[in-house]
């Protein structure tokens, strides 16, 4: 049985018309009956798992969304992108070109993720085992993601020390920025 049907609901971008999606049972977070976002076609998301599209978000062209990965808010997801595992793109994030967003990554906020995009996703660090995202955004500034905090590199790194001091959960994520300041290429100051 399929989860979710296309509705009649429609709106329009760049000349493709998207349908808004409908949930037909229950599954994961989702209530049947419930409305989602919106899809050019049942290629955009997967009839498996628990993903899903809420919200106004859109997926579209050849882009696919599936396992239990979300897209919500106002985020879009197009051209060849792929959006799986766990990963969450919401808020007016954009994923497209052939960029894939996978495992626990969250993209949020107004990131935009394409192509060989900057991003690093660490899974299971600190004192509860929080997912890390660092990505190079629109500005070319280099932001991180962890639990609750969204903000800059060194804006991360007070915050660390503020809240672990000198622990070993501390020396865990600044070993985690000198891998940042390699990947990005980042000169210390």
């Amino acid at each position: 049985m399929k989860k979710y049907e296309l509705t009649d609901e429609t709106i329009e971008v760049y000349g493709t018309a998207l349908h808004r999606i409908k949930a037909l049972k229950d599954f994961g977070n989702v209530k049947k009956g419930e409305l989602g976002g919106y899809v050019e076609s049942e290629h955009n998301l997967s009839q498996e798992g628990n993903c899903w599209v809420c919200g106004n978000a859109e997926v579209y062209d050849n882009a696919e969304v599936y396992d239990n990965a979300e897209v919500c808010g106002n985020a879009e997801v197009y051209d060849n992108a792929l959006v799986y595992g766990n990963a969450k793109v919401y808020s007016n994030a954009k994923v497209y070109s052939n960029a894939l967003v996978c495992g626990n990554a969250e993209v949020c906020g107004n990131a935009l993720v394409y192509g060989n995009a900057d991003y690093i996703t660490i899974k299971g660090l600190g004192s509860v085992c929080r997912n890390t995202t660092i990505f190079r955004t629109k500005g070319k500034n280099i932001a991180v993601k962890c639990g609750c905090f969204y903000g800059t590199l060194a804006e991360f790194v007070d915050k660390v020390k503020e809240t672990h001091g000198n622990s070993k959960f501390a020396k865990e994520y600044l070993a985690l920025i000198d891998l940042v300041k390699i990947h990005f290429e980042l000169e210390d100051k």
